[in-house]
């Protein structure tokens, strides 16, 4: 019904309005009487009314930067970037996600956690996805302006939407390293479930503190803080390893990028999730990186230790649902829920590997 209305809005407004003729509202509400019939809609009152013209626009470039080598100071988001019709959300969840990409990038700069040369990667990693997004709402546009003799399937529209329903939420948007603050993909068949550059893709687990099951991704705050998911081997042996070097070795992120005098987990969310059963873990004995002492009463976080077996409770693996490696991984996932990327969790290769991206992106 919203798809006729549409065309016969558009096709009332798209001829003006002739000597004589129902004013353009007035016209509106007849045809929408007539669709709807045979309900009715009684308009008491028109308080304003204007005709809406979809134009599809999109800048240049993100930051007074485009286009030289100096560092960007000022910076458009939302629909200074990009505009297009008024349908389907997209305008304010991709603007939204221009916020969160930016918003965490100026507040790493300005607390000096990052160098001021990641604030070039707002524009290098959005400008494309503003792109897209007007290329989506064209044909978005189109399907819904169609008259409904030019509609041969009524279930186009809807089949379009579900096609393309991960785009406003921003499951669409996969980042491309170089430029952006993404690491390349060496490791990625550790956790194919996690496609690296791609938002992170949540999955129950169980909390092994209470026997709770939470979703892993749900339990990230937008505190501008980095995810280090550890998902350890089968006999923990390589797990253990990875956790001395991240909670003791000078090139560990942890101890090189947490300023002095901070929270241990101030820069850096550390969590292991185990293969086995919550009721096998005893998390007094869990590596002390994953149980960290923190705030101002100095009080042990037990909310960092997870299990993937399923149980009564949770039908899902999360090693099996998202390709995690038997292994072991590492998965690394950005202050605005982008996978950064994958790395393993045995041997030396890749600690030094983890080290070099974070060296490249924080002080």
């Amino acid at each position: 019904m919203w798809q006729q209305l549409a065309s016969e809005q558009r096709s009332v407004l798209g001829r003006g309005q002739l000597r004589g003729q129902p004013r353009p509202h007035e016209e509106i509400i007849r045809r929408a009487n007539e669709i709807l019939h045979p309900y009715t809609l009684d308009v008491q009152e028109v308080a304003w009314h204007s005709v809406y013209e979809v134009g599809h626009r999109v800048t240049d470039g993100l930051d007074d930067a485009h286009g030289t080598d100096r560092l960007p100071r000022v910076f458009l988001t939302g629909d200074a970037c990009h505009t297009h019709s008024a349908k389907a959300g997209q305008g304010m969840n991709v603007s939204m996600q221009d916020g969160f990409n930016l918003g965490w990038k100026l507040g790493a700069v300005v607390t000096g956690l990052a160098p001021a040369s990641l604030l070039s990667t707002y524009a290098a990693e959005r400008r494309p996805v503003a792109q897209q997004l007007i290329d989506f709402d064209k044909e978005w546009s189109s399907l819904m302006a169609r008259k409904p003799e030019e509609i041969s399937d009524p279930e186009d529209l809807a089949t379009y939407y579900l096609a393309t329903a991960e785009f406003p939420s921003g499951f669409m948007t996969q980042y491309e390293p170089g430029a952006s603050v993404v690491a390349d993909a060496a490791h990625q068949e550790r956790a194919t479930g996690f496609p690296i550059g791609k938002r992170f893709k949540s999955a129950p687990v169980t909390r092994a503190a209470d026997g709770n099951v939470v979703h892993l991704g749900h339990h990230a705050k937008a505190d501008g803080r980095w995810r280090i998911y550890a998902f350890a081997d089968a006999d923990g042996t390589a797990l253990a390893d990875f956790a001395g070097w991240l909670a003791d070795a000078p090139d560990s992120p942890i101890v090189r990028h947490t300023p002095a005098g901070a929270d241990i987990d101030a820069v850096f969310d550390a969590k292991v999730i185990y293969p086995g059963g919550y009721d096998e873990i005893d998390v007094t004995r869990v590596p002390a990186i994953f149980r960290p002492r923190t705030g101002p009463l100095h009080l042990t976080d037990w909310e960092k230790v997870f299990a993937a077996a399923p149980n009564r409770w949770n039908a899902t693996d999360i090693y099996a649902e998202r390709g995690i490696s038997r292994d072991g991984a590492v998965v690394v996932v950005r202050p605005d829920q982008y996978v950064a990327g994958v790395f393993p969790l045995d041997g030396v290769d890749g600690v030094q590997e983890l080290a070099v991206f974070f060296d490249a992106w924080l002080l």
